[in-house]
């Protein structure tokens, strides 16, 4: 009987390699310590469980917050809250659509009037633009046209309106964007193809380009949407009876501010969480198709014995 040699400089070939001599499963598995993943997540649940002490035994009165968290300011605030949103969505995706047309169009006005659109609603701050709507009448004392009706700004530009036209004007230089990219995720050769059969441009962007591109579109304005409920908090700086500004005006009131606020910042995540539910279900019904190319990518390729 020979012993196995015990010298490792001695060559070993693969050959004489024997699985009982060499067996993976003789080797103790030792797994790797992750000390910086233990210390960060000690570190974060002391920072957690510290603001949950503070908010716990801070001057809050929980009873206030319930009391306030149905009250009729409090629904109001939030009804008008969610229809701005909707109504500043609606807006915005129309205006997006238009200019982002206009953009990419071969008409050079077209193109740099949608260029400046996009270029000064994103470059000016959400804030200021509400505050040149609401005081519109500074400028502009009269709105109308000479000689069949005219009417003042002032009453003409009430909070909701310069709300409406502030946010829904400002998302539709973001979503032109939007649009703009969603469109030329879609292969040119579809275009192309449609040009063939005797679409015209309109036609193939509403029954062809817009449909495919919507898989593309539907996440980023989804995240807009969410941004605009947000968003219109902003516009109690200009007396809008969002649900913000319902909260402060009763905290001028009582001076209960933390309370009010956290009843505020309670509905807020409400919504947000709501509507962030419906995003998931509106992506996956655009993202069926892709899934299904997807699949019929992954399945193996059947070849005939006569191919081969």
């Amino acid at each position: 009987m020979t012993s196995k040699p015990n010298d490792s400089s001695v060559p070993i070939s693969p050959g004489s390699l024997q699985t009982s001599d060499y067996s993976i499963a003789d080797l103790r598995h030792i797994p790797r310590r992750h000390y910086g993943r233990w210390v960060a997540s000690v570190c974060l649940l002391a920072v957690f469980a510290y603001l949950v002490h503070a908010f716990a035994t801070g001057d809050i009165e929980w009873k206030v917050v319930a009391q306030f968290f149905t009250a009729k300011a409090i629904m109001e605030g939030l009804v008008n809250t969610v229809i701005m949103t909707v109504l500043a969505m609606l807006l915005g995706v129309t205006l997006g659509v238009i200019f982002s047309i206009m953009y990419m169009s071969p008409n050079p006005v077209l193109r740099y009037i949608a260029a400046f659109y996009i270029w000064f609603f994103r470059g000016t701050p959400v804030l200021l633009q509400l505050l040149i709507w609401f005081n519109l009448a500074l400028v502009f004392p009269t709105i109308g046209i000479p000689g069949l009706f005219q009417c003042k700004t002032v009453v003409l530009i009430t909070p909701f309106i310069a709300t409406l036209l502030g946010l829904g004007i400002n998302q539709g230089a973001y979503t032109a964007e939007v649009v703009r990219g969603g469109i030329l995720s879609v292969d040119a050769g579809q275009t192309e193809a449609a040009k063939s059969i005797g679409m015209t441009r309109l036609t193939t962007l509403r029954r062809i380009i817009l449909p495919q591109a919507m898989r593309v579109i539907i996440p980023p304005i989804g995240n807009e949407v969410i941004s605009m409920v947000k968003l219109t908090s902003m516009a109690s700086v200009i007396q809008y009876a969002e649900i913000l500004r319902n909260a402060q005006s009763i905290y001028y009131a009582n001076a209960r501010v933390i309370e009010l606020l956290i009843v505020a910042a309670i509905w807020y995540l409400i919504v947000v969480t709501v509507l962030s539910i419906g995003q998931f279900f509106l992506e996956r019904h655009f993202a069926r198709g892709v899934a299904g190319e997807a699949r019929e990518r992954a399945k193996p390729v059947e070849v005939a014995e006569g191919e081969l």
